[in-house]
């Protein structure tokens, strides 16, 4: 794990747990071997066991959290989260996510509580705006967003994040020159960041650069080979230039990675039926079907994204 050999690791965790079912700490590292790839859905029967057995396991308990809170389970994040309160109320993370989890779950009264302890502890840091910012860009207010960010970054020009959230409120407006700055920005402080080259592709090809954006995604498979976005991104453009078969191959590296994502299937369903192969991308059209997507495959209702939640938590 340390050498972030993944697979390596689940194989002997997984022998590890057939030898002694009973140790909540192994089950607590397949989880974090999961949730280290982003592979938030997979990463969740593990941590739920663990809770389950020890409810007052507090680091499975907040990764348990986290990962229902990427996989948009609002409800399910704010109930696991809100018991962390009297360890956690002092952390800004920890209220940034309770409180957007407890708003999209509707349960305003936790909402109200968290947004007033993370005004209480924001005490102007550059961290507090960056988060405060990440809480009104969930909720769709990208100019409070951008001022919380703003101030963030005028308090400390170098606070890792901020310029991709700035970016990301930018992309919102469809304001893309101005995004596509943040996102470099945030690139010359954080050059291993893969998802800065990610957003930075999408914003190439919403602004019709298809060169730079096919070598953006490039750049951010490079860093980070299992990111869906990038290969569906490099589908499209390949779809765009008639190379049906290398969108074919983008598409299917995306479902492989991750075979919930529908927009993966629509991408994959639409090469198909340029190639030809009409059965099968009636198949995959059924499936993005059946959790909605959009006219472009994107599925509805994913989170923005947020790196500065993926560290070492807890």
């Amino acid at each position: 794990m340390r050498r972030k050999q993944w697979d390596k690791a689940l194989k002997a965790l997984q022998r590890a747990e057939h030898l002694m079912p009973g140790v909540g700490g192994i089950r607590l590292n397949i989880g974090l071997a999961f949730y280290r790839q982003n592979e938030f859905v997979r990463a969740i029967p593990a941590f739920e066991s663990v809770v389950r057995e020890q409810p007052g396991q507090a680091q499975a308990r907040y990764l348990l959290g986290l990962c229902y809170f990427f996989a948009s389970r609002w409800a399910d994040a704010a109930n696991t989260l809100e018991p962390l309160w009297a360890e956690h109320s002092n952390q800004v993370p920890y209220l940034y996510v309770l409180s957007n989890a407890a708003h999209r779950a509707g349960k305003k009264e936790l909402d109200e509580r968290a947004v007033t302890q993370l005004t209480r502890m924001g005490n102007d840091s550059p961290e507090y705006h960056l988060f405060a910012g990440k809480y009104h860009l969930n909720l769709d207010q990208y100019d409070l967003a951008l001022a919380d960010f703003e101030a963030a970054a005028k308090a400390d020009p170098k606070l890792p994040f901020v310029h991709f959230n700035m970016g990301i409120a930018y992309v919102k407006k469809q304001e893309y020159a101005a995004a596509k700055d943040e996102f470099m920005k945030d690139a010359a402080i954080e050059p291993d960041l893969a998802l800065n080259y990610d957003q930075l592709g999408s914003v190439y090809w919403l602004m019709q650069d298809d060169a730079n954006a096919e070598k953006s995604y490039r750049e951010a498979l490079r860093r980070d080979p299992r990111l869906v976005d990038s290969r569906l991104g490099l589908a499209k453009i390949y779809e765009k230039q008639g190379k049906h078969a290398a969108a074919l191959a983008e598409a299917e590296a995306a479902v492989k990675v991750d075979p919930e994502r529908t927009d993966a299937h629509y991408v994959r369903g639409q090469a198909l039926l340029h190639m030809g192969r009409k059965d099968e991308a009636r198949k995959e059209m059924q499936l993005a079907a059946k959790a909605g997507t959009d006219s472009e495959g994107h599925k509805e209702g994913r989170p923005v994204p947020s790196p500065e939640l993926l560290g070492d938590s807890q």
